[in-house]
């Protein structure tokens, strides 16, 4: 049997299969090495992954793909999981080449994630043969879930947006500055926390300040990211759910940009399942 997963911050889906069939499938919490400890991904491992998936036979291959999963903190992550799969073929990659994979199959493109994070890469159908650095949500992640969060919450409290905007996000979530401040700056995860509001976004997407929130995030993140891969031939796929879900917006600043988007779904493990 061979197990394989794709991790972004949120969350991570694991596939169980055995000789192509699928045998089960489950969620855990997102497992990330670059911003969370060791101790708090044996806890997903041990109380959420194991519970969760019947091991009748023996375990050939695990494929983890994870965001962060960089040389060390690959290794972190290689170390867990040789600890509770004793005798399994462990190949730990980033969660960029699972989407690259996924999202290309055999073909050269550009494939992108926009999720909680954003990330991009150059495939030649093989392999990944250049990564423009996304730099994170502080530096960069532009378009990411964290990213439109971050501009929601700052047009909210600097008081960008309109008082009919304002009024529906102090009745949906009822924050005052210092707990925002407090959730980004004093507590885990800040990723996901600001990601979080998005679901405020899709609530109000067409209306024209949001439409024009959500259009410079992604014209933002091809002037940023894309059109540095100097490929205008080649198509750009995405997964993740903020590409999934705010389809629209991300194709009106890709032809903004001249960019031709091909496929966008919503998990790459979701397309793994078909294939």
């Amino acid at each position: 049997m061979k197990l394989i997963s794709d991790s972004g911050s949120t969350k991570t889906d694991w596939l169980l299969t055995d000789k192509d069939f699928v045998v089960a499938s489950c969620r855990t919490q997102g497992i990330n090495p670059f911003i969370q400890s060791e101790e708090f991904i044996e806890s997903v491992i041990r109380d959420e992954l194991l519970p969760q998936i019947p091991l009748n036979g023996f375990l050939s291959d695990i494929r983890f793909y994870g965001a962060g999963c960089r040389s060390k903190q690959g290794q972190m992550v290689h170390a867990i999981l040789s600890r509770h799969f004793s005798g399994a073929n462990i190949e730990v990659a980033s969660d960029m080449l699972c989407a690259a994979r996924a999202l290309c199959g055999h073909e050269a493109a550009i494939a992108c994630i926009l999720g909680t994070g954003a990330n991009s890469c150059l495939f030649d159908g093989t392999e990944i043969v250049n990564n423009i650095s996304p730099l994170g949500y502080i530096l960069g992640d532009e378009g990411s879930g964290a990213f439109l969060g971050k501009v929601l919450l700052a047009n909210i409290y600097k008081h960008l947006l309109s008082e009919e905007l304002a009024e529906d996000f102090r009745a949906v979530y009822s924050l005052t500055v210092d707990e925002v401040l407090q959730r980004v700056y004093r507590e885990p995860l800040p990723n996901r926390y600001l990601a979080s509001f998005t679901p405020f976004l899709k609530k109000h997407e067409s209306h024209p300040e949001i439409q024009q929130l959500l259009f410079s995030a992604f014209d933002s993140f091809f002037k940023r990211n894309i059109l540095a891969y100097h490929h205008p031939e080649l198509p750009v796929h995405f997964v993740g759910s903020i590409a999934y879900f705010f389809q629209n917006s991300l194709q009106e600043a890709a032809c903004h940009n001249n960019v031709n988007i091909g496929r966008i779904i919503r998990e790459p493990l979701e397309r793994w399942r078909n294939i």
